[in-house]
């Protein structure tokens, strides 16, 4: 079996080989899925990444959620502590900024104001390097997101990923979450966690 990292690496290559056009219109058939989904029209509360180079973007589906009245929280990394927390946003022009990695991030005036707590969030989607028939998932090596999941139990936790990022089986570690669900371009894989 292929060692995890070198199959992180595999895929991630195989993803940033994607042009910025298969990029916008695979991640808008993704996200019309997720909006279609019953679990994301009953969330009141929702936590969701900020895309990054060739992550599924999430730009266009925040707006729309924000649109949709839902009250929308995006991650803040604290790589010493290490953990990410929940911080709500409700016009991301003026609410992100350059953060961790330069990925955007809610800019520090808002921080202890618009916390959410973990328990509160109805629906996480994250995002993930490698994902697997069983909705297990990789990260980039850190962990943030397993910990995170973790604090926030009863939420339904949903992955966005390109097809090219499914394997059969991932060599999961104890510290890899299960998700509920990941959505790609061409199906919905639902989990049994």
């Amino acid at each position: 079996m292929i060692h995890p990292k070198q199959l992180r690496k595999d895929i991630l290559k195989s993803r940033d080989g994607l042009s910025a056009e298969e990029i916008r219109e695979k991640s808008g058939v993704i996200c019309k899925q997720l909006l279609a989904l019953p679990e994301i029209q009953r969330s009141t509360n929702i936590f969701l990444y900020v895309s990054f180079r060739s992550e599924v973007a999430t730009t266009d589906l925040l707006e729309r959620l924000l649109a949709a009245g839902k009250t929308v929280s995006v991650p803040i990394t604290y790589v010493k502590a290490p953990r990410i927390d929940a911080i709500r946003i409700t016009n991301p022009a003026r609410d992100l900024v350059p953060g961790y990695c330069d990925i955007p991030e809610p800019r520090q005036e808002i921080l202890a104001s618009n916390y959410v707590a973990p328990e509160s969030i109805d629906a996480i989607i994250l995002p993930g390097s490698v994902f697997d028939l069983r909705c297990g998932r990789f990260g980039y090596g850190g962990g943030f997101y397993d910990r995170f999941v973790s604090s926030a139990p009863s939420a339904v936790r949903i992955g966005l990923a390109f097809d090219l990022q499914i394997v059969e089986r991932a060599p999961l570690q104890d510290h890899d979450e299960l998700l509920d669900m990941v959505i790609t371009e061409s199906r919905i894989i639902r989990g049994d966690r």
